[in-house]
């Protein structure tokens, strides 16, 4: 087990000079709620990429990073009288005790889906009104429909079997080739949103996350194509004058290097 004494002298040193810089330091003196706000996302975002990269040591770093924004935040909160950093800590382990009642209470599950809709079920109790209030409207599109499907799937709105959410992401697919064939613009924007939130559904119902499918997707084709480019350069040919059967020759070279 982790030492805890030196847990806890690193946390008081990180709180310590939190102390230092809003007092000596002009800049962090200066920050508030909304002028971090924009820099914790930045900060989310550093950190999902290093744990999509796997990457101890900055994994490390970012969290590192993301705790200094708590703490921060923690910090303004005291001294507007709000909060502080024990009372942001004792609110969640509250809340870990509440939604753990297999745990730290008498409840028995089976699996970890009985735990995810006991989770939903408490938080519909305590703190929701209805099952999608938690699910902010501020999240990234892919991201939200695959946390608004897992929210409706812990409440018992969900497919028995994948055979069924293949099948509607089959429907889905024709209807958008329809509206596409009708060059009607708008009914194909809607139907392909349809499609996407279906493939969403079907990455989730077996267990893949589609950010991070696609966010390592999206790295593979950025590295792939820098690749092409350093050919390009290389062989000093112009970029322009590539036919599409040349890039494909560039592009399948690129690949099998990987």
């Amino acid at each position: 087990m982790a030492d805890r004494k030196k847990q806890l002298k690193a946390i008081d040193r990180l709180l310590t000079i939190m102390d230092d810089l809003r007092e000596q330091c002009p800049w962090d003196r200066k920050q508030t709620f909304e002028s971090l706000r924009h820099l914790t996302i930045e900060e989310t975002y550093e950190l999902s990429e290093s744990i999509l990269k796997g990457s101890p040591e900055d994994i490390k770093s970012e969290l590192g990073d993301l705790l200094l924004h708590i703490v921060f935040y923690a910090k303004i909160g005291s001294e507007q009288s709000s909060f502080d950093i024990a009372d942001v800590a004792n609110r969640i382990c509250d809340k870990l005790i509440q939604r753990h009642p297999h745990v730290y209470g008498d409840v028995e599950v089976a699996d970890e889906k009985e735990v995810k809709q006991n989770w939903e079920q408490l938080k519909l109790k305590h703190d929701r009104k209805g099952v999608l209030d938690g699910v902010p409207d501020s999240l990234p599109p892919l991201v939200k429909a695959y946390r608004m499907q897992e929210k409706a799937a812990g409440v018992g709105f969900d497919w028995d079997h994948t055979a069924g959410v293949m099948q509607k992401i089959e429907e889905e697919l024709q209807e958008f080739y329809d509206e596409v064939d009708r060059n009607d613009k708008a009914s194909a924007e809607a139907e392909f949103g349809d499609l996407l939130f279906s493939l969403v559904n079907y990455a989730r119902f077996i267990g893949i996350n589609p950010d991070d499918a696609l966010s390592r997707t999206n790295q593979k084709f950025r590295n792939r194509f820098v690749g092409m480019e350093k050919k390009i350069s290389d062989r000093q040919i112009k970029m322009n004058q590539l036919k599409l059967d040349d890039w494909e020759k560039l592009w399948q070279e690129v690949k099998s290097e990987k």
